[in-house]
């Protein structure tokens, strides 16, 4: 009877034990699932190899043109800084290997130590079973019992111990096929670094190749800083002027709005001042004076909630600009917002040669861009990114632009060969606007810059989607 409770009381315990086992389990299996951001960095990897694929490319043209262009040191730069991208991209595709290769080996470690303990229980508890197999030690256990009631509880026990093997037998099973699991997914996570890693000495190699292309154009270009100088003083020259272009556009939208408006609250208030002689006349007072609706009218238009900005539970105002006099020009401005970094390309084709803000134009020489230049075929068809109204169509500093209007923001497209559309022409996204042209080095080249309603000149990439 003492071996029988004692046993018990062992159950009870197993019991308990392998509850908290299968709770450990899920929690265990949550923490080391597969950390988040894989498909992400693969997915960027692809990005960054067709931007290196369009560079090489683009370089292939430059080249072909022997006249000396800062193009071709700002291409070999940008594909040096697209391919550290990828290889630190693909560094933290290592480091996420790694931590689950590790922590696989964890797991695979844990679940070993889990399967002995969980034989071992089981062996002892079929060489408990084999000592007490006689028919006289469970009718004693039972027959023992003080009523009926403590024998019901004495056969409900007898029937779970024998519940209690199976379960035992159960949960051998399937740690054993989560070990094998664990053990393949390291397997192929090992795989996965290998294949990875060789990527990623390759790509190395290739950095070192390209490090050592941007100092054979540097070296080739350097007899021929003069004429560098001169194309940067010239792009600089034209910078400025196409700075002041758009600020005089930007000024003069601003006072054809505000204009506008005061010929909408003069008309209003000339109607409402209409309105009160007519009710005078038919013996009716105004219950409210012009002035007043007016001025509650205008201060209501200054702030108003934008939906989705808010901060910790509490409505932000988005402060309106004197562009956005009506609301289908805060609809278009809210749009153009919404779409950053999903705007579609203005071309089909092509790769930016010269980035946004400062670039190394070989040796000491810098150049800056208020936009992005993007290599591509002369001729080929330029399209506005978003809804707008063309504000400007003509020559800035002897090149030919457009400039489109989208609330308060604007875009710009230089160096085109033809000009498809005139100004005030309301447009859709996609509306097709002219054709490129060339730059300086004779190859086909499209400026493309986003501005804001202060002459504030944003990185286009960070608005535009990837390719």
């Amino acid at each position: 009877m003492f071996t029988c409770i004692a046993f018990y009381q062992y159950y009870q315990c197993m019991k308990q034990k392998i509850s908290i086992l299968a709770f450990f389990i899920i929690i265990v299996s949550v923490a080391f699932a597969q950390p988040q951001g894989k498909e992400d960095l693969q997915k960027k990897e692809a990005e960054l190899k067709r931007e290196i694929l369009e560079l090489n490319a683009s370089l292939e043209q430059i080249q072909k043109n022997k006249k000396a262009s800062v193009a071709q040191v700002a291409a070999v730069q940008q594909k040096i800084a697209a391919r550290e991208a990828l290889i630190g991209n693909i560094n933290k595709q290592v480091k996420l290997l790694v931590e689950d290769i590790y922590k696989n080996e964890l797991e695979i470690y844990r679940l070993k130590k889990e399967l002995d303990t969980l034989k071992v229980k089981y062996a002892q508890s079929i060489v408990f079973a084999y000592k007490n197999r006689s028919n006289y030690q469970y009718l004693n256990f039972l027959f023992s019992a003080t009523n009926f009631n403590d024998a019901i509880k004495r056969v409900t026990y007898l029937k779970s111990y024998r519940t209690l093997r199976e379960t035992q037998v159960d949960n051998i099973v399937k740690t054993q096929s989560v070990l094998q699991n664990k053990i393949g997914e390291l397997s192929n996570s090992k795989k996965e670094q290998g294949v990875v890693l060789k990527a990623q000495q390759g790509h190395l190699q290739d950095l070192e190749q390209d490090k050592k292309q941007k100092a054979q154009v540097v070296k080739d270009l350097k007899g021929q800083e003069k004429e560098i100088s001169a194309q940067i003083r010239k792009k600089e020259l034209q910078r400025q002027q196409m700075k002041n272009a758009i600020a005089a556009i930007i000024k003069r939208e601003i006072a054809e709005a505000e204009r506008k408006a005061r010929l909408a609250r003069e008309k209003e208030i000339a109607d409402a001042k209409k309105l009160k002689e007519q009710q005078t006349k038919d013996g009716i007072i105004a219950k409210t004076t012009p002035s007043t609706a007016t001025t509650t009218t205008t201060k209501s238009k200054i702030l108003e909630p934008v939906e989705g900005m808010t901060t910790s539970g509490t409505s932000t105002a988005r402060e309106y600009s004197k562009l956005e006099s009506t609301d289908e020009l805060k609809v278009i401005s809210i749009n153009f917002e919404k779409n950053r970094g999903n705007l579609p390309w203005p071309v089909g084709l092509g790769t930016v040669v010269i980035p946004f803000g400062q670039y190394d134009a070989g040796g000491k020489l810098k150049g800056y861009s208020d936009g992005i230049e993007i290599g591509l075929p002369m001729g080929s068809s330029v399209k506005s990114v978003a809804d707008g109204k063309i504000s400007y169509a003509g020559d800035v500093g002897g090149e030919m632009v457009v400039i489109v209007k989208h609330g308060k923001y604007f875009t710009t497209y230089s160096h085109l060969s033809a000009i498809l559309v005139s100004k005030d022409q309301e447009i859709k996204a996609g509306t097709l606007l002219g054709k490129s042209g060339s730059g300086d080095d004779g190859q086909g080249t499209l400026l493309f810059m986003v501005t804001n309603d202060k002459n504030v000149n944003l990185n286009p990439k960070s608005w535009l989607k990837a390719r």
